[in-house]
């Protein structure tokens, strides 16, 4: 079951070269613009660079053989 009210916001690191999308609900009438420069000098640019690293690391070494014949 979704959360209701909830929008995506796009945030970038404070030399602009990462962006990442964070889920938030805000109340009605919140500065959103502060609330995204909050959020992007909190976010952990560190964890967040390493993780997404992670994910798209290909392997090597794993082609299949050819069958002799």
């Amino acid at each position: 079951m979704a959360i209701p009210n909830v929008k995506r916001y796009r945030i970038s690191n404070a030399d602009g070269s990462d962006s990442a999308t964070i889920m938030a609900v805000l109340p009605k009438g919140a500065d959103v613009d502060a609330y995204l420069k909050d959020a992007s000098a909190r976010f952990d640019w560190k964890a967040w660079a390493d993780m997404k690293a992670s994910h798209y690391k290909v392997r090597v070494g794993q082609q299949k053989q050819k069958k002799a014949k």
